[in-house]
């Protein structure tokens, strides 16, 4: 597998808006973990206000690594080395299954969306850039 969301989906036989991308974002500063559909990108507007920051940007690689300890491509939702906020997308509801990346670029894990905002403790928030 690799981080394009298509190519995931089309290798699982699932819809790729049942691929859960994890996206490291810098909201303020400080690491936010967006588990977003992979059927559509993430308003950062958007999320920038759901979240209550000032600034969200995506966070560079070296960061990614850094506080996630996977590499881009192979980010899972739980794992990392401290506990990261979370967001977790509310259109992945729409799925019986949600397929994450299971901590490297070539592992992925099903989960549903209850179990992911369970182990993630992530807050449901709606990211679609439409």
């Amino acid at each position: 597998f690799n981080y394009y969301p298509s190519k995931a989906a089309a290798a699982l036989g699932c819809e790729v808006g049942a691929i859960g991308s994890s996206l490291l974002f810098l909201a303020d500063g400080e690491p936010l973990l967006v588990m977003t559909s992979g059927r559509h990108r993430v308003d950062v507007d958007l999320l920038t206000a759901a979240v209550g920051a000032e600034t969200v940007s995506m966070a560079p690689a070296a960061t990614v690594r850094e506080v996630t300890g996977q590499a881009i491509g192979g980010v899972a939702p739980v794992g990392h080395p401290a506990p990261v906020r979370t967001v977790v997308d509310a259109a992945l509801r729409d799925y019986d299954v949600v397929w994450t990346a299971g901590g490297t670029p070539h592992t992925v894990m099903p989960m549903t969306f209850d179990e992911l905002v369970a182990l993630t403790g992530g807050e449901v928030i709606a990211v679609a850039a439409d």
